[in-house]
């Protein structure tokens, strides 16, 4: 969670939802302040700069909506009792505390050697900071059997008799003027759900109003929404796997070590490389981290004053954002009528610029949805200038199996494992985004401060954990080790399929905005939809329209304005393909009925809620059933939007900062 003051909310990364109202004036939420985003101000953009780590948010939150004020106060007197009792049976033994005040952790004094030595005979482990010091946090799990281990442990470490320990209350250990009497939490939100079947079912209502995988297939473009499938996510349910310090010795890890080791091996035979950090918690920290690798490395052949990164117009939003936390200065390049980069244009610029040029980054295949078919050419003319080559790997969905970064030419690539490698992305995030490097860069891979996992040449960390979301990992590593090598090719080459087909399909309703120099599409093509501003449309009107069908609207508006970008991935069976291909048949049929002067449309009021098919007055120029239940299937699988169009610009006004009534906020 982040916090600022109202003055910096327009620069605060991370996702933002704010209050807004629908066309019926009933309240509604919606992630707000949109211009911060990377395909909006490019590199000015600070949304880039973190992973939004929702799966974890939505459980803290939960934890919230379980325990209330009352119960998490009454955890936090526990805790803060024992960690007292724990202090005064320490000090009976001899052991000296430095902490004045105190909540759950304690300092002291002790030959650390010995203590570790018969601490980690009875499997527990403190954090030790030098040869004389440790310290020692309790949290709600401690149990009293807890502690007396504890005291016990450090009594014979100190050759001292055992004894039961004393459990007399003791007084609070912080100041007076910290003691909190105000309320918190008074939301009804935080004062209902205390019971274990009252919360599952509030938990099932709000996921009645997410439009997932299990209702139908999800085509957002550069987002590879393919399934999470059940075997994978299984293992990180586990206790062994999902109970472990990030900075447990390495000896109490040595599954995760084994797994993690596996994991880079599959990446970098994958990717063609010789190396892997698995790091950066999200692609854009992999963005990051894979340019601070690049200027660690022309650094050391005294090569450091190169600071140009050329972009083509057509590579991944986050690029020119990373690229300037980085120190480069960005130079755009842009493309040809088939969505290509203009090669003779990145020539003149890389010439222009060799006395200084650092990097070229590239996605591949384009965020265009094109292969570029001179990508080995493009790559030879960076690094005839002195440049490196950054491969964006979020679309590494069409390349896995069939070609590979190190095969086009580039030096690093970030991978997003939350797309190509099944990792779920459940609202944005837990994200993780390892970097891949060829030989020359693998010494300057992130280092750790901790735990040291690579070289003295190393840039220093990107994350706060050595292996960034290492149980996320877990999931991407059974993933490749189930499909294998044949699988994975497979996967791509019915991503790439699908695509088509849809392609196919479609393209005599919707102009397909680019194809490759063969008339095709890599995993994912763009429609164009701004001719349909003559029958008064725009492309967010067909967007909403499709939830009246049953479908997440793909990509919209990016990378062109007025399009969209449509991604099926290999997860889905020809008839899902069908029935979303159908569905933007009809709705094309639909635009054709509008006019740009009646605004009563279908298209204009979707997508169209309960409450209003349920209104006594229906006052529009078609029927209820064409409104909700435009095909059969919807009408035996309907998914019922909770709100309908919102206002966006009241929602940017309206920040929701704490948790007040919503009627406060009107």
């Amino acid at each position: 969670y982040f916090a600022t003051k109202d003055e910096y909310k327009r620069s605060v990364p991370g996702r933002i939802i704010g209050l807004t109202k629908d066309s019926d004036d009933d309240p509604a939420l919606r992630m707000a302040l949109q211009t911060r985003e990377q395909h909006i101000k490019r590199d000015r953009a600070t949304s880039n700069i973190c992973t939004s780590q929702v799966l974890l948010a939505v459980m803290a939150g939960m934890y919230g909506v379980f325990h209330g004020p009352k119960g998490l106060k009454e955890i936090a007197i526990n805790i803060h009792k024992k960690t007292a009792i724990l202090e005064r049976n320490l000090t009976k033994i001899g052991l000296k505390q430095h902490n004045k005040y105190f909540f759950d952790t304690l300092l002291l004094d002790g030959p650390t050697d010995k203590i570790k030595k018969i601490a980690e005979l009875n499997k527990i482990n403190f954090n030790y900071i030098n040869e004389n010091k440790f310290s020692i946090s309790l949290n709600e799990t401690t149990s009293v059997k807890d502690v007396q281990k504890i005291v016990d442990t450090i009594a014979k470490a100190l050759n001292i008799d055992l004894f039961e320990i004393d459990l007399n209350n003791s007084t609070n250990r912080f100041p007076d003027q910290l003691k909190r009497d105000s309320k918190f939490m008074d939301s009804e939100i935080f004062n209902k759900y205390h019971s274990e079947t009252a919360l599952m079912r509030y938990i099932k209502n709000l996921e009645r109003k997410d439009l997932s995988l299990t209702h139908s297939m999800i085509s957002l473009g550069s987002c590879t929404m393919k399934l999470n499938a059940a075997s994978e996510m299984l293992p990180i349910s586990w206790a062994k796997w999902n109970n472990i310090h990030p900075f447990v010795p390495l000896n109490q890890a040595r599954g995760y070590q084994k797994l993690i080791k596996k994991l880079e091996k599959q990446l970098n035979e994958i990717t063609g490389f010789s190396g892997t950090s698995l790091q950066p918690n999200s692609g854009a920290q992999g963005e990051y981290a894979g340019l601070m690798v690049i200027r660690a490395y022309l650094k050391s052949i005294s090569q450091e004053h190169r600071n140009i990164c050329l972009i083509p117009s057509s590579a991944h939003g986050t690029n020119p954002a990373s690229a300037v936390m980085a120190g480069m200065k960005v130079v755009v390049v842009g493309t040809d009528k088939h969505g290509n980069i203009n090669v003779d244009e990145l020539k003149e610029k890389a010439t222009h610029y060799k006395d200084n040029l650092a990097a070229l980054m590239i996605t591949y295949p384009s965020t265009h949805g094109v292969f570029e078919s001179s990508i080995q050419k493009i790559t030879e003319t960076i690094h005839s200038n002195g440049g490196q080559v950054y491969m964006d790997g979020a679309n590494m969905n069409a390349q896995v199996g069939l070609t590979n970064p190190f095969i086009i030419g580039a030096d690093v690539c970030h991978l997003n494992l939350h797309k190509t490698f099944a990792i779920p992305h459940g609202g944005g995030g837990p994200g993780v985004g390892p970097i891949c490097v060829a030989k020359h860069l693998v010494p300057f891979l992130p280092n750790n401060p901790i735990i040291n996992v690579s070289s003295n040449e190393s840039i220093k960390s990107i994350s706060g954990a050595p292996w960034g979301s290492a149980l996320a990992c877990v999931i991407s590593y059974g993933y490749i080790s189930m499909l294998g090598a044949k699988g994975l090719r497979s996967s791509t080459e019915f991503a790439i399929l699908n695509a088509n087909y849809i392609k196919n399909r479609i393209e005599n309703h919707y102009d397909i905005l680019y194809t490759g120099e063969k008339g095709r599409a890599a995993h994912e093509l763009i429609i164009d939809c701004r001719s349909f501003k003559s029958n008064g449309i725009e492309v967010m009107d067909i967007a909403k329209r499709l939830i009246d069908y049953g479908f997440h609207a793909p990509t919209v508006s990016f990378p062109v304005p007025g399009t969209m970008m449509i991604e099926p991935t290999e997860s889905e069976n020809i008839e899902e393909i069908n029935r979303f291909c159908d569905a933007m048949i009809h709705i094309r049929k639909e635009i054709d009925e509008c006019a740009e002067t009646e605004t009563n449309n279908l298209l204009k009021n979707a997508p169209h809620t309960m409450k209003m098919i349920m209104q006594e007055n229906w006052n529009y120029p078609y029927s209820r059933q064409k409104a909700a239940f435009p095909t059969s299937y919807v009408l035996e699988n309907k998914f019922w939007p909770s709100v309908r169009r919102v206002d966006d610009a009241y929602g940017d006004r309206n920040l929701i900062c704490t948790c007040e009534p919503i009627e406060s906020y009107q």
